[in-house]
């Protein structure tokens, strides 16, 4: 009898400890210029209020004096929200720049980003600028919680290929 009523309860306690998982492709696009440096990119959560959380931005950590830092002014947007309160590096935040292709980032629901997120509609933004380059921001809305795995897709310009946003529940 006993077996026959725990079962339905360990069953909705495995329910709720299935969490999403959030995977973000971002493409580096190879560039016919003169003189080529990899993009700073940042990828931010906004609601319709602003920013909500940041989940990564890449800039270059390398150079000396902490002088990569100075140009992450040019991600405007993201500069603005977010970034200029910062105290950088952030562990789990910072990243090194990436290389011309496809970049993938997967984030567990654990993610404090994706933890504090409340029902609701949200945007995925990325942001990219270049060092005698271009700047570029792509936004891709989405809704959270999901129930069944959803894919949004979009293309940059100039400074970002293909975005893609995967949500699994």
């Amino acid at each position: 009898m006993r077996k026959w009523f725990l079962l339905p309860l360990a069953a909705t306690f495995a329910a709720h400890t299935s969490a999403a998982e959030v995977t973000v492709s971002v493409e580096v696009p190879r560039l016919a210029v003169a003189e080529y440096h990899r993009p700073y990119v940042a990828i931010w959560i906004e609601n319709g209020a602003g920013h909500v959380a940041d989940l990564s931005v890449w800039y270059d950590l390398k150079l000396q004096d902490r002088e990569g830092e100075k140009w992450l002014k040019d991600m405007r947007q993201w500069w603005r929200r977010s970034g200029r309160s910062l105290e950088l590096p952030v562990d789990g935040l910072s990243g090194a720049t990436r290389p011309v292709g496809e970049h993938s980032l997967t984030f567990p629901a654990e993610h404090p980003a994706l933890a504090a997120l409340k029902p609701g509609d949200y945007q995925l933004v990325v942001e990219a600028a270049r060092e005698v380059g271009g700047r570029e921001l792509v936004r891709l809305p989405f809704s959270w919680p999901v129930t069944d795995q959803t894919e949004h897709q979009v293309s940059g310009k100039t400074e970002l290929g293909n975005i893609s946003l995967t949500i699994q529940p």
